[in-house]
């Protein structure tokens, strides 16, 4: 995930305080930009999402992931379960609307655009209560 640079109150999190997820109060959200996923394999970007979710974060991609990679997300998902550790992810997406974003050649292709949101979570404690073409309304809860 994100790396956090230490601050001048001594921990290691953003807001001073130790980073272990052990026992704070709320709900950790990484919000992962277009930029910091650009560089990554399809593998590494997977791996990315699937440590931050493992630790209990709600992640966000800005750009969200193509739909193979989206696919493969799914199978690793799927062979890391183990019900006393990883109950899985809760996955929603939805894409801009905007045609233009898109290459001809993409248009042509019947390619998607990348260019989505994407919220993904522990599955034990996200939950979609709402979504449509500009609305993605989520209950997080605490474990």
């Amino acid at each position: 995930m994100p790396e956090a640079t230490p601050n001048v109150d001594g921990g290691d999190g953003i807001d001073g305080s130790d980073d272990d997820n052990g026992d704070d109060d709320g709900v950790r959200i990484d919000l992962i930009s277009g930029a910091r996923m650009e560089g990554l394999t399809s593998m590494e970007k997977i791996r990315l999402i699937l440590d931050g979710v493992r630790d209990g974060n709600i992640v966000i991609l800005e750009e969200g992931l193509a739909p193979d990679e989206e696919s493969k997300l799914i199978e690793v998902t799927m062979t890391e379960i183990s019900p006393d550790d990883f109950t899985g992810i809760e996955i929603e997406t939805y894409p801009k609307s905007d045609a233009g974003d898109q290459t001809l050649l993409d248009r042509l292709m019947g390619r998607e655009s990348a260019h989505k949101l994407t919220v993904i979570g522990p599955a034990n404690q996200l939950q979609t209560l709402h979504k449509d073409e500009t609305l993605i309304s989520a209950l997080v809860s605490r474990k």
